[in-house]
Order: C-alpha cells, then sequence, then structure tokens
C-alpha cells in the first residue's frame, strides 16, 4: 500500500528531482512534488500548500541548500528538511546538520533516501505529538491556576504538593505556606479521623465526589465546602497521591437556611389557618323560619329556637338581656330619650 507523500524539491535538475521522486516510490510512497531552484520559487511554493518533506540540493547556483533551510526555519516549519549531494564532504554534511539539517544522503547511495525519509517522518510526528502534549499540559495548568475553585495536590501522606490561586482566596494561605504542609493544617479539630479516611479510599482507587464537609481558614473561620477527590496515577498506573477540588458553598448553605427558614414559617401560618378553618362554621343558603315564634327548621324537619340552631351552626354563642322596647313593655323600665 503507498503512502501519499507532498515533498518540496529544491534541485536545479529535473532529472535528479525525478530520481528522487523514483527512490520514494521504491520506498512505497506515493510522492506529490513540486521542483523549485530559487528562493523566489521556494517561498511561492511554501504559501500555496503544506508540505511534508524538503529535500534540498546541497549546492544550487545562487540558491542552495543553506538558503533554503533558512527559509524553512523563518516560517517555523518542524519538518524533515534532508540535505542530499554529490559532490559535499564529510565537514559541509556535519555543518548542515548543525545548522538544522535533519540528515544527509550522498547522491551517490540515494537509495537511503527513502528509509532516511521515513525516519525523520516518525521523529516529526514524535515532535508533533509531544508540543501538543506541552500544550495541553500548559492549557490545564493555566486553567487550575485560574480556577476560583481550590484545587490541591496532595500526596498519600497528606502533604501538600501543589496549591492553586483559588486555594489561595479560598483558605487565605499562600501557597508558599502550604506546599510541603501537611493538609490537616485546614481540617478542623473535631473531624480527625476524616483525612485518614479520604485517603484511605482513594489508596482504594475510589472516586469522592460532591462531598460536604468543613474547612478552617488560616483566619480560623470554618467554612463548609464541597469537595471532589480523585486519585493521581504514575504512568505504570500506581496511585502516588489525589487531586482535590473544593468549592466554598458558604453563600449557598446561607441561601438554604433562608429557604428552609421561609417554608418553616409558610407551613406554621398554613397550619395557623387551617387550624382557624377546622373552627369556622358558616351559615348559607334559605332558612326556613316561622314568622311568629321565630322558630327555625332544621335539617332533620323539627323546629327548634333560634338560639339553639345558631349555637349548634357556628361558632358564636348567646348571651340574654332586653331591648328597650321589651324593656318598657314588660318591665316598665323607662327607654331612655333620644338625644
Amino acid at each position: 500500500m503507498t503512502k501519499p507523500l507532498k515533498v518540496l524539491i529544491v534541485e536545479d535538475s529535473a532529472n535528479d528531482a525525478e530520481l528522487i521522486a523514483f527512490e520514494l516510490r521504491q520506498h512505497g510512497y506515493q510522492p506529490t512534488y513540486e521542483r523549485v531552484a530559487t528562493a523566489a520559487d521556494m517561498l511561492a511554493a511554501l504559501a500555496r500548500q503544506i508540505w511534508e518533506v524538503v529535500i534540498s540540493d546541497y549546492i544550487i547556483p545562487d540558491f542552495g541548500g543553506k538558503a533554503a533551510l533558512e527559509i524553512c526555519q523563518l516560517h517555523g516549519l518542524d519538518i524533515p528538511f534532508i540535505c542530499v549531494s554529490g559532490i559535499i564532504d564529510e565537514g559541509g554534511a556535519v555543518e548542515m546538520i548543525r545548522a538544522g539539517a535533519h540528515d544527509f544522503v550522498s547522491k551517490l547511495h540515494l537509495s537511503q533516501l527513502g528509509a532516511t525519509v521515513e525516519r525523520e517522518l516518525q521523529a516529526a510526528q514524535r515532535r508533533a505529538e509531544l508540543r501538543q502534549e506541552h500544550y495541553n499540559k500548559a492549557h490545564l495548568a493555566a486553567i487550575v491556576e485560574n480556577s476560583s475553585d481550590a484545587i490541591i495536590g496532595i500526596n498519600l501522606e497528606g502533604g501538600v504538593l501543589s496549591w492553586n490561586r483559588g486555594a489561595e482566596m479560598i483558605y487565605g494561605y499562600a501557597a508558599g505556606e502550604m506546599i510541603g504542609q501537611p493538609i490537616d493544617r485546614i481540617m478542623p479539630p473535631h473531624l480527625p479521623g476524616e483525612l485518614a479516611g479520604i485517603l484511605e479510599r482513594i489508596r482504594r482507587g475510589e472516586r469522592i465526589e460532591g462531598y460536604e464537609t468543613l474547612r478552617v481558614r488560616k483566619d480560623r473561620q470554618v467554612i463548609p465546602i464541597s469537595l471532589t477527590v480523585s486519585p493521581i496515577k504514575d504512568r505504570a498506573g500506581q496511585i502516588t497521591g489525589t487531586s482535590s477540588i473544593a468549592r466554598d458553598i458558604t453563600e449557598l448553605k446561607q441561601k438554604e437556611r433562608a429557604l428552609q427558614a421561609a417554608l418553616a414559617e409558610r407551613e406554621q401560618l398554613v397550619s395557623v389557618l387551617q387550624e382557624a378553618l377546622n373552627h369556622v362554621k358558616t351559615l348559607q343558603g334559605l332558612l326556613p323560619i316561622c314568622a311568629f315564634c321565630h322558630k327555625i327548621r332544621n335539617g332533620e324537619g323539627k323546629w327548634e329556637r333560634l338560639e339553639s340552631y345558631i349555637t349548634s351552626h357556628t361558632e358564636a354563642d348567646f348571651t340574654h338581656g332586653f331591648c328597650p322596647e321589651c324593656g318598657e313593655k314588660h318591665y316598665g323600665v323607662q327607654r331612655p330619650s333620644e338625644p
């Protein structure tokens, strides 16, 4: 199976350029190449597309391998640059390698070109992977350092290995005050076994997530936190420490308490209203009442006194007296004169 390969050939001889392409085909490549012989042509070729490898003759009239290598370096290209020549001596080859060329192949042994290109392509791939890994680590480090959460690295003995800016803000200790110190410096005295329990779970490979507990700031203020702890493993898969992420949930707890108080107050109000409703009795609808004796016919069809009916159907009670008219009529009590 042939492997596609984009090759920029710096060469003044078309025959030599085709011979280079032939050797690459012999090694299993399917090269797409462009031949350039001047600096201007090379700059134009680099602007047109991305190349995977540059193969350059050492000596070209008014140009050559050194100038071609400098152009690649000025463009920041990290692709294989392989110098070929039929007349370069050992000193010239060493000079090119020191200048940054990745390898040298004599035109007298051009059959070695395919293997050289393959080796340098693999090396370029490794360099790209290392750059990406370095970028990923730097990116992750920037995220960790600038997080508002406390992100702390701890060894299996409880010693602090790393302490980010979020930890400084939450706990009040600078990184220099905590790195190398035991993490129990920020743990409340009334939780003596908590750290040992967490580390034991980490040694078993467990991950602790959303664990709510308490920590002590530098100013001795005790704060509630939500804690996530994960094991850290080395390349061999052995657990070497922990990474903990803590979030200050003081404000959240205050809101929870306020909500609970509001709910309790609401429940109490509902209870009071329900109690009141349980004692309320109302009269509604048509009440059959005698026009002469004023007795009321109840739900059973019996006639009862007005006072008795109202007392049994409401929370009202009666106390008896007499109005001015009845007092004058029945008891001879003189009504007071109108003002």
